[in-house]
């Protein structure tokens, strides 16, 4: 899908911090990040465990319980600041305009009631004028709609009775129920197989085109960004490192750490003595180096030595049209893309 620089974003995060304050200090777990979704659009945000994706989207949807809070920033949807609005009108937006599919589905769902019950009773909270019946209607209506067997049966089953492909095609049809125009999906396809996996995302893809939901799709998985993004924003230690369209950033990817991520995929019919790894560990979000967050674990910093990279934080720069980086190494235009992929090609060629 292609964005035109004219339209609109339907979301429009700005230079979002969120910290937790702790006893052993403060975590700086979303500090600064800032990326648009337009309407229809997925959004691939990209990254290890840890580095702030899930919280970025809980600070959209303002359900982070204390000691986390929004300290800064800006979160625009449809014209309005929803860090401004009150309690009430946020629970207007949630589920009505902005759905969550959480991680591990069957956790998400309530043991005690079947699952009929549990998306008629979000349809009935946002429809006060909707009948149990016809919610319980449209609640089957949703399992049909998602692909799951016998929907007038199922909706009588309880959680602890549903598999995992099927608990999170639940979570899907919740999340849909009131037909929100952007859809947050958290690790949507974390812990099943291969071939569930494949159903959910088309799924989620048949979803979109049907009701042009944008998608910001939460995930650590190469494969499942490549299959379904449109663009895709790569996070670490709190802060995006980089952003382009989909295909650009797996042509020409620019931060060491997103090729870092790239190469540790193995590729089918390549066979390689062992897989790619990036060295070192996420930094302690409460403790952060001085300079970029990713210089202690950066090979093209030792390669070129890059001594500013351990004193000062690069900013995000937009090195072509729609592609951003954070790297010292593009903040000087004199030094383009070329240095660092030839080095990595010889490597590569070394290697092989």
């Amino acid at each position: 899908m292609s964005v035109n620089d004219d339209s609109q974003p339907l979301l429009d995060v700005r230079d979002l911090k969120t910290y937790f304050f702790t006893e052993d200090g403060v975590v700086k777990a979303v500090d600064g990040v800032s990326f648009r979704v337009y309407p229809g659009e997925v959004l691939g945000l990209v990254g290890e465990s840890g580095c702030g994706k899930s919280v970025t989207s809980l600070s959209i949807l303002r359900l982070l319980d204390a000691p986390g809070k929004i300290v800064g920033g800006e979160i625009w949807f449809e014209g309005r600041d929803l860090l401004r609005l009150s309690e009430h009108e946020m629970t207007q937006v949630r589920g009505n305009q902005i759905s969550m599919v959480f991680q591990q589905p069957v956790t998400s769902l309530n043991p005690v009631f079947n699952i009929g019950s549990q998306i008629a009773e979000v349809i009935m909270i946002h429809n006060p004028n909707v009948k149990k019946a016809e919610a319980w209607r449209e609640a089957v209506n949703l399992l049909r709609l998602v692909g799951v067997p016998d929907p007038e049966r199922r909706a009588y089953a309880y959680p602890h009775e549903l598999s995992g492909g099927q608990a999170q095609r639940v979570m899907i049809a919740m999340a849909l129920a009131l037909r929100p125009k952007l859809l947050i999906a958290d690790e949507p396809t974390t812990a099943l197989d291969v071939t569930i996996q494949a159903q959910i995302l088309d799924l989620l893809r048949g979803l979109r085109s049907q009701f042009n939901t944008a998608v910001v799709l939460i995930t650590h998985d190469l494969g499942v960004v490549a299959e379904m993004a449109d663009r895709v924003a790569v996070m670490y230690a709190g802060k995006i490192v980089e952003e382009a369209g989909v295909q650009e950033l797996f042509a020409n990817p620019l931060h060491p750490y997103t090729r870092g991520l790239i190469a540790s995929v193995p590729v089918l019919g390549r066979v390689r003595d062992y897989l790619e790894t990036i060295p070192g560990n996420v930094p302690n979000l409460i403790d952060l180096p001085p300079g970029c967050r990713f210089a202690p674990r950066c090979q093209a910093r030792l390669d070129y030595q890059l001594d500013i990279c351990t004193q000062e934080e690069p900013d995000l720069i937009e090195i072509a049209p729609g592609h951003k980086v954070r790297c010292w190494l593009y903040q000087d235009r004199e030094m383009h893309t070329a240095p660092l992929r030839q080095m990595a090609q010889a490597k590569s060629s070394v290697r092989d």
